[in-house]
């Protein structure tokens, strides 16, 4: 009998998460049921919005349950099936868990994907994944970037926040971005192309609004937003008339005991600026039409993307806690593909 090996959930993080928050374990694989296909995931994308999802606070998807294995999107390869249009070796890609193997059902969230097309399979993770489709749809839809304008992206060396601002670039804005540490800015405008880059690390609010009016003398249009607290008070500081906000994250405060909020809204009263919150879930139906264009930019070279992947389920924590250090380098990705 095939073994699984599950990252599970055993406790809600208070604060910080934990190791004891979790604990791997083995156990034996079901039978299929009619309808259903086993996956072998081969990669699992590891994400700030799982922190939330390990609380029991309201929130747009369900709490894990304590005892199972944590939500995170995943793809890998058909396994064993007993659903015709999941064929045994098909490359899938869909809402799963931190194990090794996934059992599906027919109408669920996985998917077929050809990975020929692209030159790994953890793109279907990254720039062609929710990731991409993330900064595609966020910005093109609730963004609107227009040529001229600026555009202020925090968190900016993240998965979602580099490709934002390369979009911003290929729509004509003046982009600046907020990241930590002098690597990492310095990427911002070597490899990804920003205008100007801000290093919040030892900083107060004051200090951050000072260096965003450098960077951006004009103001700025479109502010996107993943960080929150402090960064995300400084840039409201700086909008323009009308500006906008895309609210996707507040990876800032994901592990506050606390409520932390923010102080300075009157300025988007005052500058008639808008402030919208984000989420990808909505856009599966439209997933082609991002993909085509974000695959177009990434063959003619307008797009770079990084991946950061640590192989082995074992090592799922310490790979999990590196969003939260800024020690990734790039979307991560746990890599649990089978021995060859």
């Amino acid at each position: 009998m095939t073994k699984n090996r599950k990252f599970t959930l055993v406790s809600r993080p208070d604060g910080e998460p934990k190791p004891s928050d979790f604990a791997l374990v083995e156990e034996d694989l079901p039978e299929l049921d009619d309808g259903s296909f086993l996956v072998r995931n081969h990669y699992i994308s590891l994400d700030p919005a799982q922190r939330g999802w390990m609380s029991d606070a309201e929130s747009y998807m369900p709490p894990i349950a304590l005892g199972a294995a944590v939500t995170a999107s995943a793809v890998g390869r058909v396994h064993a099936s007993k659903n015709s249009d999941f064929p045994e070796g098909q490359w899938v890609v869909g809402l799963a868990a931190m194990e090794e193997y996934s059992v599906c059902q027919a109408g669920g969230f996985t998917a077929p994907v050809d990975a020929s097309l692209v030159p790994s399979p953890t793109n279907f993770l990254s720039v062609l994944g929710a990731v991409g489709m993330t900064a595609y749809f966020g910005m093109i839809d609730d963004g609107k970037p227009k040529e001229g304008e600026t555009l202020l992206v925090t968190g900016a060396a993240g998965a979602v926040g580099s490709l934002v601002g390369q979009i911003g670039k290929i729509k004509g804005c003046r982009v600046v971005g907020i990241a930590g540490g002098a690597d990492k800015c310095a990427k911002l405008v070597n490899d990804y192309g920003f205008d100007a880059a801000i290093d919040y690390r030892g900083k107060s609010q004051a200090e951050l609004e000072a260096e965003i009016a450098t960077a951006a003398p004009d103001g700025v249009d479109v502010i996107w937003e993943n960080v929150g607290g402090i960064i995300m008070d400084a840039g409201i500081a700086s909008i323009n008339e009308y500006g906008r906000m895309v609210l996707c994250g507040l990876i800032s405060e994901y592990n506050s005991p606390e409520p932390v909020g923010t102080r300075n809204l009157w300025y988007l009263i005052s500058r008639q600026a808008t402030i919208k919150g984000f989420l990808v879930r909505d856009y599966p139906p439209r997933f082609p039409e991002g993909i085509a264009q974000m695959g177009q930019w990434l063959a003619e070279g307008k797009i770079k993307h990084d991946e950061d992947i640590e192989k082995g389920i074992e090592n799922s924590y310490d790979a999990f806690m590196k969003l939260f250090s800024g020690g990734n380098q790039g979307k991560m990705i746990l890599d649990v593909s089978p021995e060859e």
